[in-house]
């Protein structure tokens, strides 16, 4: 199909790649470049031809360059050489995935969850004592909540810290096997210490889990007596790291290594806490650290956006088989090509650009801005929200990349193979994705029982009726009908003008209500019973995750379309628009079967979204290298050969042979050509 730009004539808009990249870099982009300068140095790539053990070392080396280099204390206490710049130290800390996903994570263990657990949790004792060696890399930790046997849930880790008043100490223990923390970054070898999640028992009393700062070494570099360490050995990836397993056979330490901000013992074992309810206070604890989730997202995103740069780079160069010219084609000129590759660009956008915002709302919280309890539940679920969107997406995006780079793509060289393996445990990094979805889903029914509390019965009966009135109107198809008397003519046309910014945001938005309105309905008859509450929820536990996972891809579309509003060149922002576009109308795509069902599509309509989506597909080809420079990688950050512009070279140097050839009166004659010579004489 031609496109109309091409029938009128009308020329090519021409994107503004630099001012796109300053939008995608976002409101840290100082910091992103001052990070992505420093890995410029090879001293912190990953290096391929690496064992598991030498790779360790190597990451190891790589941290005390980051100390040596100032990178690892922006979030920090200024009194201790800190910046106290949330934002930016996570907005740093991200760029890392570019160099080695290895290094990013294992600064992560050091500084983002063993420092991050000190500094949340702790007091100014505890800061004044332990920060200091801990950013200078004297002191390398582990993150102890994990364990084989309890991964997202937390609040059920065996692990126990019981308060002996005789020698103020807390006796941490790990009563069977299936309460060893797991999967610790540090613990196998270099961690000297750990910040440990235990259950914590004063006066026969257990007031749930709390965290302990727990000595692993002495000062001989020998384990302390009691501790246990296993190394988890080699992994599906991010083999860089020395995760290990830890137990605990009844270590002392004293009662002041209690990160005590929300929960103190005294001497005499009395337990006192600021706040009273368990559940709200174990909840709290966890939230200080939820800046785990927040980078994951973000190194996610860029993580795609590397594997689309290469991916899209190298399928303007590749050529295969002839076109109608009889010239060999490139392959993003391939509509199938376009639509394995310029979807998941959009869906990469979309997320960045989600991320600086969600990044904006964690500054806030964690800088004191807007830390209120709202403003931290609100950042929790975002960070539920769209950390499992991204990091599947970077899987799904990783592999597809490989794929369409064929045979290249699967050599480690590329980088799309070691990219795919290292950030397949994103998905479960800092809590397994559906589990984070659920907790999203829980947030979205309450949000939707509040707005009947205080009700009267008239105001319930209003609100019922209109529920009605909606279910008929949609169920009954009538909207969609009205759809199809205007779909006249082309109906692709129809969707192009039908289907726009103000119908996207409708259609994403009500299929979010009305999963959560109707799920909300089916959970009703339980009421306080709590057996029946339970088996209603486990039979709408898939749709309610869904329901979550329509709110996150919701969230992205609207950050989206904000920073297409923040454009101010209009051929920038037209490209851009229809890049979003494509964004809306895939997830529209992806859900056609709900759109129908619930009548908020026509069959003609619904029909020609994929044909629209193919149409976008093509306008954005020519573009599709400007969108992808425009994340701003420079040859020392891609680093794959595909990507170098060899793959131009090789095939100028075919062209030019066969050219060449051809000029000489020397090329071979192709048997089909010589049975049509013999056909004609």
């Amino acid at each position: 199909m031609v496109d109309a730009a091409v029938r009128t004539s009308t020329p090519a808009p021409q994107i503004d790649v630099d001012r796109l990249n300053e939008l995608l870099m976002g409101t840290w982009a100082d910091t992103r470049r001052e990070s992505r300068e420093l890995i410029k140095d090879s001293a912190f790539w990953r290096d391929d031809s690496l064992g598991k053990d030498e790779h360790r070392e190597r990451v190891l080396t790589q941290l005390h360059l980051l100390v040596e280099n100032n990178a690892v204390h922006r979030a920090f206490p200024k009194e201790f050489g800190g910046a106290e710049d949330n934002g930016a130290n996570i907005a740093g800390f991200e760029e890392l995935v570019v160099a080695d996903p290895s290094l990013q994570i294992k600064s992560g263990v050091q500084w983002g969850l063993f420092g991050s657990a000190v500094l949340q949790l702790g007091t100014a004792e505890h800061h004044r004592k332990w920060l200091p060696g801990i950013m200078d890399l004297s002191i390398p930790g582990a993150f102890a909540m994990t364990e084989i046997g309890h991964g997202s849930d937390v609040a059920a880790v065996g692990t126990t810290a019981t308060y002996d008043p005789e020698t103020e100490e807390f006796v941490i223990n790990t009563p069977f096997r299936a309460a060893t923390k797991e999967f610790l970054g540090n613990a196998a070898l270099h961690g000297i210490a750990a910040t440990v999640f235990a259950q914590l028992i004063t006066n026969g009393v257990n007031h749930g889990v709390h965290c302990f700062y727990v000595p692993l070494r002495g000062e001989d570099g020998v384990d302390l007596p009691g501790i246990g360490r296993e190394d988890d050995g080699l992994k599906g990836g991010l083999n860089g790291i020395d995760n290990g397993r830890l137990s605990f056979d009844h270590v002392r330490i004293p009662r002041t290594n209690l990160l005590n901000r929300y929960g103190d013992v005294a001497p005499d074992g009395t337990y006192t806490s600021a706040i009273d309810s368990p559940g709200r206070r174990f909840f709290t604890m966890l939230g200080t650290l939820v800046q785990g989730r927040v980078s994951l997202d973000g190194a996610s995103s860029w993580a795609s956006a590397l594997g689309l740069h290469i991916a899209i780079t190298y399928a303007t160069q590749r050529r295969q088989f002839d076109g109608a010219d009889g010239q060999e084609v490139v392959l993003l000129d391939y509509g199938k090509h376009q639509r394995r590759l310029l979807p998941r660009l959009a869906t990469t956008y979309a997320q960045i650009f989600a991320h600086d915002e969600f990044l904006q709302k964690f500054d806030g919280v964690f800088s004191g801005r807007t830390d209120t309890p709202t403003d931290r539940e609100d950042l929790e679920t975002l960070a539920a929200a769209l950390k499992p969107l991204s990091t599947w997406h970077a899987l799904d995006t990783l592999q597809e990349a490989r794929e369409a780079c064929g045979g290249a793509g699967f050599m480690f060289e590329n980088r799309l193979v070691g990219l795919r393996q290292d950030l397949d445990i994103y998905v479960t990094f800092e809590g397994d994705n559906n589990i984070l979805l659920q907790l999203v889903g829980k947030r979205l029914l309450t949000d939707y029982a509040k707005q009947f509390k205080g009700k009267d019965a008239a105001a319930l009966a209003k609100y019922a009726v209109g529920q009605t009135a909606g279910k008929v109107f949609h169920g009954a198809g009538l909207r969609a009908l009205g759809q199809a008397v205007a779909d006249l003519g082309s109906t692709a046309r129809s969707v192009e003008l039908g289907l726009r910014e103000e119908q996207q945001h409708e259609l994403l938005t009500e299929r979010v209500q009305q999963m959560v309105a109707d799920i909300a309905g089916r959970l009703r008859p339980a009421g306080k019973d709590k057996v029946l509450g339970e088996k209603l929820f486990n039979e709408n536990q898939a749709e309610l995750i869904e329901a979550a996972r329509a709110h996150g891809e919701l969230l992205q579309w609207e950050a989206f379309t904000d920073a297409v509003h923040k454009v101010e060149d209009a051929e920038t922002r037209k490209v851009l628009t229809w890049l979003r576009d494509l964004f809306g109308l895939q997830l529209i795509e992806k859900h056609l079967a709900w759109h129908l069902i619930n009548g908020r599509l026509s069959t003609q309509r619904a029909a020609a979204v994929s044909s629209y989506i193919d149409r976008l597909c093509a306008r954005l080809r020519p573009y599709a290298l400007d969108l992808v420079n425009a994340f701003g990688y420079e040859p020392e950050h891609v680093r794959a050969p595909i990507a170098s512009g060899i793959e131009q070279q090789r095939q100028d140097e075919a062209r030019a042979h066969y050219a060449a050839l051809k000029a000489s009166g020397q090329a071979p004659i192709s048997e089909k050509e010589l049975r049509k010579q013999q056909k004609r004489a």
